[in-house]
């Protein structure tokens, strides 16, 4: 078949009979102008997340960074819904947001070679500098699970995780459970690990050292967790020992910085109430002779020196009106008279004197009993129990009354001095009373100073507020919405101070639904809380294994102590306000001064968790109970002499006293029942109240 030269090479005809070859004039075609599709680029707005840019508009505000704002919001047109959504957890997050470096061994080389290096560091430098172990620790870990390396997470975790310090074992079985990254988003103590920084303190020299090290080395890891996650607290002098460091460690996000504690604290106490008038006219009236001139006349008694001493104005003490405190009623005043007379026949207590002990024993109640509290003048005691329940017991002959009926109480005449016995009805007499109305377990119950009001917590959430004269719930107050731990009345009345699962402590008021103060600051469960004895402060132990001193007036906290390695149980001021004592899961005994907030003392004797403390009330003994059933005397006489404020310096105490033997006058054993409650009476003897463990 022959090809015309016509048509081009690549078009080669089919077969077929006859082909007729035709040219065909083709006219220029007219080419319409085609306007091709734009396809928009998806706006900033939609790709991005818009928490993510509302939080760098958050920083730009925090630093006044207008410009950079201005054009932020221009460029991506951001919606005025999108500037105030913005919060400071989203800026926490978008600061703390784990990078990848890549390849996943450059984690476990990083941690070995600053390892290595502690190791090799010089003495004086090497136990400072190992202080930055354990949250690099931490950090590279989540680091490698956030990132989805999470076989060399497992594998890291499973290296250096036994190496750090036993105290940390607890929080690292917490990390060693996350293994993905979506188990981070609902982890509470990732969370407090992302959103803040880890604090370190350190000398400069060894700052200096440290610093130098990374640079040389170019360990881009470590400097990133240390620029993001950690704070560097610098302090001029010589670097801390291992012994110093240990003794104030433990802390689930590191030390105390030196601003934490520079604020003044008042730890004086108030100046006692002006009683000379008010038993002056008790001492008339006893004195008159009556209308009846025929009798003979009564011999004034002498006048009792204890109430016409001028008491001294203490010059770390509060003013007065620093916080309000409810004003003293005529029972009150009477009441207090009745405390000092009975204080005068107090015993002073020493090493060679020792206080008689009282112990009421529970019995059958092993598995039930939840909290126990002796009342103010040591008539009354109450127990609340797992099953909801509280009663009262009362430990005088007595007996617990309750109000007359509203109709009886109106031929009373309510001026009658004796009005107090004359409204309660003896036909309701009883030795013990019964509480019903919390759904759970009761976790802390506190009498008021008058013995007029309970108020108890509960792991249903609420505080009830009872009456101890209608023997009924008066008030329930709602706002932790998560289980108390603890609460207590003030020494004045009136206020009143919860902790609790929210890893909040509140104060309130007895005639106000909502707290007036709400103190936030700890990573973990309030675990207890104590009033300072001028009611002026309130003092809180965490899980998360910190004490804070609180200013009830500013709602800010003014002291940050650390050192215990376990939780904290209990707390308990000295009878001066000048030392804080806590205890708690780590068997130890810490005292702590509040001028400073420096540890002075750790006392260790006991083998397992301790319940209570208590001071004598001559502030000369310090008595504890714990689980190994045992009562523990120390001699805090002996103790604040011992004490030499002079070496104290801002940054730490050189001089902790931890031979706790020394201190330690006796130990009385409790025939396997833990005391749970110890209380010193206005005569300083010792009750203790105790529980009978099962046998099995």
């Amino acid at each position: 078949m022959d090809v015309d030269p016509s048509v081009p090479d690549l078009f080669i005809p089919p077969p077929c009979s006859d082909i007729v070859m035709e040219t065909i004039k083709v006219e220029s075609p007219i080419i319409e102008e085609v306007k091709p599709d734009i396809v928009e680029t998806p706006h900033p707005s939609n790709v991005l997340e818009k928490n993510v840019i509302s939080a760098v508009l958050q920083i730009c505000k925090k630093y006044n960074l207008k410009k950079t704002e201005e054009a932020l919001k221009s460029e991506v047109h951001v919606s005025p819904d999108m500037v105030s959504m913005g919060s400071d957890s989203d800026v926490n997050k978008l600061l703390s947001a784990y990078k990848s470096e890549g390849d996943p061994d450059v984690y476990k080389d990083s941690y070995a070679a600053l390892l290595k290096f502690v190791e090799n560091s010089l003495d004086i430098y090497k136990h400072e500098l190992g202080t930055i172990l354990y949250p690099m620790f931490v950090h590279m870990y989540l680091e490698l699970v956030y990132n989805g390396y999470k076989d060399q997470a497992i594998q890291f975790m499973e290296t250096y995780g036994p190496k750090q310090e036993d105290y940390y074992q607890e929080d690292i079985q917490k990390f060693a459970a996350i293994t993905l990254r979506e188990q981070m988003r609902s982890s509470e103590i990732v969370e407090t690990f992302k959103s803040n920084a880890f604090i370190i303190r350190m000398s400069r020299d060894t700052v200096s050292i440290l610093k130098r090290h990374l640079n040389e080395k170019d360990h881009s890891v470590l400097l990133n967790i240390i620029k993001n996650h950690l704070y560097l607290d610098m302090y001029e002098g010589v670097a801390r020992n291992k012994d110093q460091i240990e003794i104030t460690a433990g802390g689930m996000v590191g030390e105390a910085r030196r601003e934490d504690n520079k604020a003044k604290v008042f730890y004086g106490l108030l100046k006692e109430p002006d009683l000379q008038c008010f038993v002056q006219a008790e001492e008339d009236e006893d004195g008159d002779g009556g209308a009846d001139a025929d009798k003979p006349k009564k011999k004034k008694a002498k006048k009792d020196s204890l109430f016409y001493k001028k008491s001294k104005t203490d010059p770390n003490a509060p003013s007065s009106d620093r916080m309000p405190l409810p004003e003293l009623k005529d029972a009150d005043k009477l009441e207090k008279v009745k405390a000092l007379r009975e204080s005068s026949k107090r015993v002073t207590l020493s090493a060679e004197t020792l206080p008689s002990i009282c112990c009421y024993t529970l019995l059958n109640t092993y598995y039930s009993v939840s909290c126990t509290e002796i009342s103010e003048d040591a008539s009354m005691l109450a127990v609340g129990f797992a099953d909801s329940r509280i009663k009262v017991w009362s430990l005088v002959p007595q007996k617990l009354k309750a109000m007359k009926s509203a109709e009886q109480l109106q031929d009373i005449n309510l001026e009658a001095d004796d009005v107090l016995q004359r409204i309660m009805e003896d036909r309701s007499a009883e030795t013990t009373k019964t509480l019903i109305g919390h759904t759970r377990s009761v976790t802390k119950i506190s009498f008021s100073p008058d013995k007029t009001l309970l108020v108890s917590s509960s792991v249903d959430g609420t505080v009830r507020l009872w009456s101890l004269l209608l023997w009924t719930c008066l008030v329930v107050y709602k706002g932790h919405l998560t289980p108390v731990w603890d609460v207590e009345f003030s020494p004045y009345g009136y206020y009143f101070v919860t902790g609790g699962h929210d890893k909040t402590a509140r104060l309130w008021v007895t005639d106000q639904y909502q707290p007036v103060r709400v103190f936030v600051g700890h990573y973990s469960d309030v675990d207890c809380v104590k009033f300072h004895p001028n009611s002026n402060y309130v003092a809180t132990g965490s899980s998360d294994r910190t004490v804070r001193l609180w200013d009830c007036v500013s709602g800010s906290q003014v002291r940050l102590m650390t050192g215990h390695k376990g939780s904290i149980t209990v707390l308990c001021f000295a009878i001066d306000g000048r030392f804080l004592a806590s205890a708690g899961t780590d068997n130890n005994i810490l005292v702590w001064d509040m001028a400073h907030g420096h540890l002075l003392a750790v006392f260790s004797a006991h083998t397992e968790r301790i319940e209570t403390l208590a001071f004598s009330r001559d502030g000369n003994i310090l008595v504890s109970g714990s689980q190994d059933c045992s009562i523990k005397l120390w001699d805090f006489t002996k103790f604040t002499e011992d004490i030499s404020f002079d070496d104290i310096s801002v940054c730490h105490n050189p001089d902790i006293k931890k031979d706790g033997q020394y201190y330690l006058l006796r130990t009385f054993g409790t025939k396997q029942s833990p005391a749970i409650t110890l209380f010193f009476t206005r005569r300083n003897v010792l009750f203790a109240v105790t529980y009978k463990k099962s046998e099995e």
